[in-house]
Protein backbone atom coordinates (compact mmCIF):
# COMPACT_ATOMS: atom_id res chain seq x y z
CA UNK A 1 0.00 0.00 0.00
CA UNK A 2 1.39 3.15 -1.08
CA UNK A 3 1.91 5.66 2.24
CA UNK A 4 2.74 9.13 3.52
CA UNK A 5 5.94 8.47 6.11
CA UNK A 6 6.68 11.82 7.94
CA UNK A 7 10.30 13.02 9.59
CA UNK A 8 10.74 14.90 11.99
CA UNK A 9 13.89 16.43 13.25
CA UNK A 10 14.05 18.00 16.69
CA UNK A 11 17.15 19.54 18.21
CA UNK A 12 18.34 18.57 21.47
CA UNK A 13 17.08 23.12 22.50
CA UNK A 14 13.50 21.83 20.91
CA UNK A 15 12.51 19.15 23.24
CA UNK A 16 8.69 18.99 21.80
CA UNK A 17 8.04 18.24 17.90
CA UNK A 18 4.74 18.99 18.43
CA UNK A 19 4.07 21.64 15.74
CA UNK A 20 6.04 19.28 13.47
CA UNK A 21 4.18 16.17 14.39
CA UNK A 22 0.92 18.45 13.68
CA UNK A 23 1.90 19.44 10.35
CA UNK A 24 2.89 15.81 9.45
CA UNK A 25 -0.45 14.38 10.69
CA UNK A 26 -2.64 16.83 8.86
CA UNK A 27 -0.98 16.26 5.20
CA UNK A 28 -2.05 11.98 5.89
CA UNK A 29 1.16 10.58 6.84
CA UNK A 30 0.00 6.96 8.59
CA UNK A 31 3.50 6.60 10.32
CA UNK A 32 6.24 9.53 11.50
CA UNK A 33 9.86 8.85 12.60
CA UNK A 34 11.03 11.28 15.00
CA UNK A 35 14.76 12.47 15.43
CA UNK A 36 16.02 13.89 18.41
CA UNK A 37 19.05 15.52 17.74
CA UNK A 38 21.15 17.99 16.31
CA UNK A 39 21.28 18.99 12.62
CA UNK A 40 24.89 18.10 12.66
CA UNK A 41 24.62 15.23 14.08
CA UNK A 42 26.17 12.64 11.64
CA UNK A 43 24.63 9.37 13.28
CA UNK A 44 20.82 10.02 12.60
CA UNK A 45 19.51 6.69 13.19
CA UNK A 46 15.57 7.48 12.35
CA UNK A 47 16.30 8.80 9.28
CA UNK A 48 18.30 5.91 8.29
CA UNK A 49 15.26 4.30 9.62
CA UNK A 50 12.22 5.99 7.62
CA UNK A 51 15.11 5.19 4.59
CA UNK A 52 14.94 1.66 4.91
CA UNK A 53 11.42 1.56 5.64
CA UNK A 54 9.77 3.40 2.75
CA UNK A 55 8.96 1.63 -0.35
CA UNK A 56 8.67 2.18 -3.84
CA UNK A 57 5.36 4.73 -4.68
CA UNK A 58 5.35 5.94 -0.93
CA UNK A 59 6.30 9.62 -0.24
CA UNK A 60 8.50 11.21 2.39
CA UNK A 61 7.26 13.98 3.96
CA UNK A 62 8.96 16.49 5.87
CA UNK A 63 7.90 19.85 7.67
CA UNK A 64 11.06 22.23 6.00
CA UNK A 65 14.36 20.91 4.19
CA UNK A 66 16.86 21.63 7.35
CA UNK A 67 14.87 18.87 8.92
CA UNK A 68 16.03 16.38 6.36
CA UNK A 69 19.78 17.23 5.83
CA UNK A 70 21.83 20.44 6.79
CA UNK A 71 24.21 20.73 3.71
CA UNK A 72 23.20 20.81 -0.29
CA UNK A 73 25.52 18.06 -0.91
CA UNK A 74 23.80 15.75 1.90
CA UNK A 75 20.10 16.95 0.59
CA UNK A 76 20.63 16.60 -3.14
CA UNK A 77 22.41 12.75 -2.56
CA UNK A 78 19.11 11.65 -0.13
CA UNK A 79 16.59 12.95 -2.30
CA UNK A 80 18.35 11.60 -5.66
CA UNK A 81 18.52 8.50 -3.56
CA UNK A 82 14.58 7.85 -3.19
CA UNK A 83 13.53 9.47 -6.33
CA UNK A 84 15.63 6.13 -8.08
CA UNK A 85 13.72 3.86 -5.84
CA UNK A 86 10.24 5.57 -7.04
CA UNK A 87 9.82 7.72 -3.94
CA UNK A 88 8.80 11.35 -3.78
CA UNK A 89 10.03 13.96 -1.09
CA UNK A 90 7.30 16.81 0.22
CA UNK A 91 8.29 19.77 1.98
CA UNK A 92 5.40 21.15 3.71
CA UNK A 93 6.57 24.49 4.47
CA UNK A 94 8.15 25.39 1.25
CA UNK A 95 5.81 23.71 -0.98
CA UNK A 96 8.42 21.23 -2.89
CA UNK A 97 6.82 18.15 -4.14
CA UNK A 98 9.66 16.03 -6.41
CA UNK A 99 6.55 14.07 -8.15
CA UNK A 100 6.84 16.13 -10.79
CA UNK A 101 9.20 18.19 -13.25
CA UNK A 102 8.47 21.35 -12.32
CA UNK A 103 8.86 20.29 -8.20
CA UNK A 104 12.28 18.41 -9.03
CA UNK A 105 13.68 22.08 -10.34
CA UNK A 106 12.13 24.06 -6.99
CA UNK A 107 13.95 21.25 -4.92
CA UNK A 108 17.23 22.03 -6.45
CA UNK A 109 16.26 25.74 -6.51
CA UNK A 110 15.45 25.74 -2.78
CA UNK A 111 18.11 23.65 -1.83
CA UNK A 112 20.75 25.97 -3.31
CA UNK A 113 19.69 29.05 -1.73
CA UNK A 114 18.97 27.69 1.80
CA UNK A 115 22.95 26.79 1.20
CA UNK A 116 23.42 30.53 0.36
CA UNK A 117 22.09 31.78 3.15
CA UNK A 118 24.06 29.64 5.53
CA UNK A 119 26.82 30.57 3.42
CA UNK A 120 26.13 34.06 3.41
CA UNK A 121 26.00 34.00 7.67
CA UNK A 122 29.28 32.30 7.52
CA UNK A 123 30.90 35.09 5.09
CA UNK A 124 29.77 38.06 6.62
CA UNK A 125 31.08 36.64 10.16
CA UNK A 126 34.45 35.92 8.65
CA UNK A 127 34.24 39.65 7.12
CA UNK A 128 33.21 41.41 10.74
CA UNK A 129 36.33 39.28 12.01
CA UNK A 130 39.07 40.70 9.73
CA UNK A 131 37.70 44.22 9.94
CA UNK A 132 38.02 43.94 13.61
CA UNK A 133 41.59 42.91 13.35
CA UNK A 134 42.22 45.81 11.12
CA UNK A 135 40.56 48.01 13.74
CA UNK A 136 43.44 46.50 15.71
CA UNK A 137 41.27 44.65 18.29
CA UNK A 138 43.43 41.28 17.99
CA UNK A 139 44.67 38.68 21.17
CA UNK A 140 41.65 36.87 23.44
CA UNK A 141 38.27 35.00 22.26
CA UNK A 142 37.34 36.64 19.04
CA UNK A 143 33.62 37.00 19.74
CA UNK A 144 31.31 34.28 19.02
CA UNK A 145 28.88 37.11 17.18
CA UNK A 146 29.42 39.77 15.28
CA UNK A 147 26.55 43.18 15.21
CA UNK A 148 25.76 41.81 11.77
CA UNK A 149 24.87 38.13 13.21
CA UNK A 150 23.42 39.13 15.92
CA UNK A 151 20.99 41.64 13.72
CA UNK A 152 20.62 38.29 11.38
CA UNK A 153 19.73 36.36 15.19
CA UNK A 154 17.45 39.14 15.88
CA UNK A 155 15.68 38.81 12.26
CA UNK A 156 15.26 34.91 12.70
CA UNK A 157 13.97 35.13 16.10
CA UNK A 158 11.17 37.62 15.10
CA UNK A 159 10.34 35.22 12.02
CA UNK A 160 8.66 32.01 14.02
CA UNK A 161 6.65 30.70 10.58
CA UNK A 162 10.35 29.98 9.63
CA UNK A 163 11.92 29.57 12.15
CA UNK A 164 9.34 28.65 14.97
CA UNK A 165 12.28 26.53 17.24
CA UNK A 166 14.99 28.48 18.99
CA UNK A 167 17.13 25.41 17.80
CA UNK A 168 16.29 26.52 14.11
CA UNK A 169 18.22 29.74 15.03
CA UNK A 170 20.81 28.34 16.67
CA UNK A 171 21.43 25.86 13.80
CA UNK A 172 21.58 28.69 11.56
CA UNK A 173 23.60 30.71 12.81
CA UNK A 174 26.14 27.56 13.54
CA UNK A 175 26.92 28.77 17.31
CA UNK A 176 27.07 27.29 20.13
CA UNK A 177 23.83 27.02 22.49
CA UNK A 178 26.08 28.69 25.78
CA UNK A 179 27.28 31.41 22.98
CA UNK A 180 23.85 32.36 21.70
CA UNK A 181 22.31 32.44 25.05
CA UNK A 182 24.91 35.03 26.45
CA UNK A 183 23.73 37.09 23.59
CA UNK A 184 19.93 36.27 23.97
CA UNK A 185 18.65 35.08 27.54
CA UNK A 186 15.23 33.99 27.75
CA UNK A 187 13.99 37.43 28.60
CA UNK A 188 15.60 38.91 25.48
CA UNK A 189 13.99 36.12 23.60
CA UNK A 190 10.46 36.47 24.66
CA UNK A 191 10.63 40.28 23.64
CA UNK A 192 11.53 39.49 20.24
CA UNK A 193 9.14 36.68 19.77
CA UNK A 194 6.22 38.12 21.46
CA UNK A 195 5.26 34.96 23.42
CA UNK A 196 6.09 33.37 26.65
CA UNK A 197 8.82 30.52 25.45
CA UNK A 198 9.70 27.14 27.87
CA UNK A 199 13.62 27.58 27.23
CA UNK A 200 13.86 23.77 29.05
CA UNK A 201 17.52 21.60 29.65
CA UNK A 202 18.47 19.30 28.04
CA UNK A 203 17.90 15.60 28.62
Amino acid sequence: MIMFIGYARVSTIDQTPALQMDALREAGCRKIFIERASGSHRDRPQLKAVLAFLREGDTLVVWKLSRLARSLTQIIKTVADINDRGITLKVLTQKIDTSTPEGRLFFHMTAAFDEFQRDLIVENTRAGLKAANKRGRRGGRPRAMNDQRIKSAEAMLKDTENYPFIGDVIDQLKIGRTAFYRYFPPDRIRQLRHEHIDIGRDD
